[in-house]
């Protein structure tokens, strides 16, 4: 059956019988009866095998008809000057910018299509922190930074210099480009410019908030999430990812409020079709509440008219590209091409001038439809609630910006078009102070500033407003993890399991167990977390309403509603988003939480690079764990699986400290030292650790290294021998230290050479300290040179060799502090499968290429001849000609 048969009515008298019918259910019965009966018929027609639409959409108008609106409390006219005041001082803060500096930049239309959406939801919706809860979460649209200033600033809350500063930071006193917390800690809540970003993380804060409040650790009461974002952003596969968790747990605490003015950064959205409609389809599709806030009030009457249903089939044929000409082109343009489709249409808005016909708003800036929605949103209970609300890019901006292809890139107006502004929103502005771009605020005393108090008062203060202090935990003491301290007397463990068994006594600790989450994007089992699943349960907001067909085993899967461990699915953005929201819970919800995410390591920085980004701005607290790390450890797993880049991307990270330990008692030292630093200090740093899922026997803690092992490199044994007239210092990391123990022994058994052997923890915190040295010497010119720990650690002895399961800019990146001859091996190329030993003889890390990257540095210095090089070379089998493993 086409579309356009079952558009085509062949039985209009039947087909009035069926409408007349589903009147008097409702008339008679009410929605809820009428909602039966047609979910009955669907069931009927899809069970004859009728085929059904592909996608659940409802006729382009509002969902909520206006009988049934929530009215507006409050003054409708002061709110609607309180909001022309914030749209001017957005407006002059940008245009002020850039005056001073075009460089700048800055966006007004993206604030001025929203401004409605955002005034509405201040005045009567945004909640401050009570006394019995926490604050609203809101992730506002990046762009429309600029209206969220101004009203701050009128309420006091920024001062007229910070306004002149809007985008420059440096100084320290003016305002960020878009929402960061890392630049203004006591107002942002979270980072949302890198689109698609805030609708992830929305998510799964609600989803971590039910968490928290099912296992009894926060009592979130009525909290609400709200993520605004625009139709445009939607494309993002971010943004729309995850919405399937929302349906599926019932997420009622979250709200979207998607600004559908229509238009991305280019052009249309949806040119050729409705944005709206399929935004619909999908959401609903996903299981949530869709409230459509279209056509503002003025179009009521029209529709009362539309006896024949001719102005909503006209509203349901037009594509979006038109809906953009009729704001573009104004209202004779839309008489002619909306209304003059058919002759009864024409008839309707007959006494209309084309100013009226320009007037007819749409739902996104009438704060009556705009009330109505979110009333609908906050009440609405068992599903999360997606507002579609259509607006125009530029409102108010007239031929200047309005509704153009190029309004995002709009920085400023024209005189014409900033007068037509002024007089538009009734800014007492002369036209003599025009050019000055004056901000404007009431006198304190005015019926606008009690008003604007008043509805702040009433939803408990300022917004936004981000929480900066935590209460100190009491975490473990090194001697907590003493068992982790001791070798492993002949038996053979990973540093996975090494870490894993450090995460039991977390969980253990009574001061902090009940805070720590483990999560993982379904690889448990592979990190030899399995023994959990008993011990501390998987979440689930429905508990486990199946047997398990292992529930006979001692590690069975159980889920239930306080389960402690969040399993969520092959989904790494999901899972750190999840662990981000946990990871800020300290500041949103006034509990600290310790997140452990541990993951491929692969799939980590490199997936989800963005989100650790985020993470760093958000000033997160907890720890990632990049499993099966190194290019040779995971040996069967291949080019897309073997990780050997993942710390030269947390270093880019400034707040994230990053470690490659080898043994347990390395591990055991960097996470209590985490646990100290990040819930004990409050420092806002974050951990990455990698750790290895090879085997092998870890010793005892050699006495006095902690320190070491926590400013990245101490020194773990040296390999002497009687006579021995050379030596080297030989580096290592990961599960390549003990490449560089076997290298050693060659070295002083079979050609004289005596090794110091260092354990680096880590080339990242190395080289911030050695760079932090160098600034200080470069800045103290008179005062006696600092020395970097590296060079306090190794001196003037050499040469210097530096074996890692990273590419070779990892440990590169300290060169300069290395005052000898200094050779680098490491996995530069793709990875691939093969036994561990191949590829390492492939990479050219194992103990042979360490033995004659040796011997090669002592040649270069004239402390060995050449001919002892190619003697190694020639006894170890290496092939001088084999390929360059970067180039195959």
């Amino acid at each position: 059956m086409t579309e356009q048969h079952i558009l085509e009515d062949i039985d209009p008298i039947e087909t009035k019988e069926w409408v007349d019918a589903l009147e008097s259910v409702l008339r008679e019965e009410g929605p809820e009866r009428a909602q039966y009966i047609l979910d009955r018929l669907s069931k009927e027609a899809v069970k004859s095998g009728t085929p059904m639409p592909a996608s659940i959409t409802t006729p382009y108008r509002n969902t909520i008809a206006p009988q049934n609106e929530k009215p507006l409390p409050g003054d409708l006219f002061m709110e609607r000057r309180i909001r022309s005041i914030i749209r001017w001082n957005a407006l002059a803060m940008v245009m002020k910018a850039n005056r001073e500096d075009s460089t700048l930049g800055g966006h007004i239309t993206s604030f001025s299509s929203a401004a409605t959406l955002y005034d509405i939801a201040f005045n009567h919706f945004f909640r401050g922190a009570s006394e019995t809860q926490e604050a609203d979460m809101v992730f506002f649209q990046g762009h429309i930074a600029p209206g969220i200033y101004a009203r701050s600033f009128i309420e006091g809350r920024l001062t007229e210099e910070q306004m002149d500063n809007f985008r420059r930071e440096v100084d320290g006193k003016g305002l960020s480009s878009y929402p960061h917390p890392w630049l203004m800690p006591d107002y942002w809540q979270f980072p949302t410019v890198s689109m698609g970003l805030g609708p992830l993380q929305a998510i799964y804060q609600a989803h971590v908030m039910k968490y928290q409040d099912s296992r009894g650790l926060v009592t979130q009461g009525d909290r609400k999430v709200w993520a605004f974002l625009g139709d445009g952003e939607c494309d993002e596969p971010e943004s729309l990812g995850a919405i399937a968790l929302a349906g599926r747990e019932k997420l009622d605490n979250l709200i979207f409020v998607i600004n559908c003015n229509l238009q991305r950064l280019d052009g249309p959205v949806r040119g050729n079709s409705k944005i709206v409609q399929e935004l619909e389809g999908v959401f609903r599709g996903a299981g949530w509440n869709v409230v459509k806030c279209l056509w503002g009030r003025h179009w009521d009457p029209l529709f009362e008219k539309d006896e024949k249903g001719l102005l909503q089939k006209r509203m349901d044929e037009v594509c979006d590209g038109e809906l953009q000409n009729y704001k573009a082109n104004g209202g004779a343009y839309t008489r002619e091409h909306f209304f003059g489709k058919y002759p009864e249409l024409l008839e309707m808005v007959k006494d209309m001038s084309d100013d009226d016909i320009m007037n007819l708003n749409r739902g996104g800036h009438d704060p009556y439809k705009v009330y109505a929605a979110y009333a609908e949103a906050t009440s609405h209970k068992g599903q999360p609630t997606v507002i579609l609300a259509q607006t125009v890019k530029g409102y108010g901006m007239f031929k200047a910006a309005e509704a153009q292809n190029t309004a995002h890139q709009t920085k400023k107006l024209d005189e014409e078009s900033l007068a037509q502004f002024r007089d538009k929103f009734g800014i007492p502005i002369s036209d003599d102070e025009l050019k000055d771009l004056p901000y404007y605020r009431p006198a304190e005393d005015s019926p606008e500033m009690k008003y604007l108090r008043s509805r702040r008062e009433v939803l408990h203060g300022d917004f936004p407003v981000r929480r900066k202090e935590c209460e100190a935990l009491d975490v473990p003491s090194l001697e907590d993890f003493k068992a982790q301290l001791k070798g492993t007397a002949g038996r053979e463990i990973s540093s996975t399991m090494a870490f894993v068994r450090c995460l039991n006594n977390m969980v253990k600790h009574k001061g902090i167990g009940q805070r720590v989450v483990p999560i993982v994007a379904d690889e448990a089992r592979t990190f030899g977390m399995e023994g959990m699943f008993r011990q501390l349960g998987i979440y689930s907001s429905e508990g486990q309403r199946y047997t398990p067909h292992d529930h006979q085993q001692v590690m069975f899967y159980k889920e239930s509603q306080n389960g402690q461990i969040l399993q969520e699915g092959i989904n790494e953005a999901g899972a750190m988003s999840a662990w981000l929201a946990l990871a800020t819970s300290y500041s949103n919800s006034n509990y600290p939480m310790i997140p452990v995410y541990i993951y491929y390591s692969m799939f980590g920085f490199q997936r989800i690079g963005d989100l650790a980004w985020a993470a760093g701005d958000s000033q997160a607290r907890g720890f990632l764990l990049g499993a099966t790390a190194g290019r040779t450890t995971l040996n069967g797993e291949g080019l897309q699986h073997e990780d050997g880049h993942s710390h030269i991307l947390a270093g880019t990270i400034p707040n994230c400290v990053s470690y490659d330990p080898t043994y347990s008692y390395e591990v055991a030292v960097i996470v209590q030292d985490g646990l100290r630093r990040m819930y004990q200090e409050r420092e806002s740093v974050f951990y990455y650790l990698t750790v290895m899922n090879e085997n092998y026997e870890h010793p005892d803690m050699p006495e006095g290294v902690e320190e070491g092992i926590l400013k990245g490199m101490y020194k773990f044994k040296s390999v002497e021998k009687k006579g021995n007239k050379q030596s080297v210092q030989l580096l290592g990391a990961g599960v390549i230290l003990r490449e560089v123990e076997a290298a050693a022994e060659i070295l002083s058994e079979e050609f004289g050479v005596n090794a110091d052997i260092w354990s680096v923890t880590s080339f990242n915190e190395l080289r911030r300290e050695g760079l932090d040295a160098v600034r200080w010497n470069m800045l103290h010119p008179t005062e006696e040179p600092r020395l970097s720990y590296v060079e306090q650690c190794l001196g003037d002895k050499g040469p210097v060799v530096a074996s890692t399961d990273h590419i070779k800019l990892y440990a590169d990146q300290i060169r300069p502090f290395v005052n000898s001859t200094y050779n680098v091996l490491g996995t530069d190329g793709f990875g691939r499968s093969d036994t561990r030993a191949k590829l390492r003889h492939f990479f050219e890390v194992n103990r042979y290429w360490v033995v004659v990257s040796a011997l090669s540095a002592l040649a270069k210095d004239g402390k060995v001849k050449a001919d002892v090089v190619a003697e190694a070379i020639s006894k170890f089998g290496l092939d001088p000609n084999k390929p360059n493993p970067v180039t195959c």
